[in-house]
């Protein structure tokens, strides 16, 4: 089993930075990618970014990109995500998320909010 605790939410200004933060413990070395998803109100869990724990291999969806850049540090288990230009629209909960091998994201964190408003 993997447990995943984010950390690193809070409110920022339209054109601000914010970096999450994800611990990965447990069996890390059984994972084989983390990645971030996010949750705005009444709407549905969307992906965002994605990265290989081996290969450090990257995906982003289309609205984050060229704006949030998704990081990994294997030796301290914890993967990144460095949020730029945020606009009102990211304004979401942000999970973070485990897989092994070829499974779907199995284990999720608790979320951090994170608010873009002035």
């Amino acid at each position: 089993q993997v447990q995943v605790v984010e950390s690193g939410g809070g409110l920022v200004q339209p054109g601000g930075s914010l970096r999450l933060s994800c611990a990965a413990s447990g069996r890390t070395f059984t994972m084989s990618a983390m990645a971030w998803f996010r949750q705005a109100p009444g709407k549905e869990r969307e992906f965002v970014a994605s990265i290989t724990w081996r290969g450090g291999l990257t995906s982003y969806t289309d609205s984050v990109k060229g704006r949030y850049t998704i990081s990994r540090d294997n030796a301290k288990n914890t993967v990144y995500l460095q949020m730029n230009s945020l606009k009102p629209e990211d304004t979401a909960v942000y999970y973070c998320a485990a897989k092994i091998g070829t499974r779907t994201y199995e284990y999720w964190g608790q979320g951090t909010e994170v608010t873009v408003s002035s």
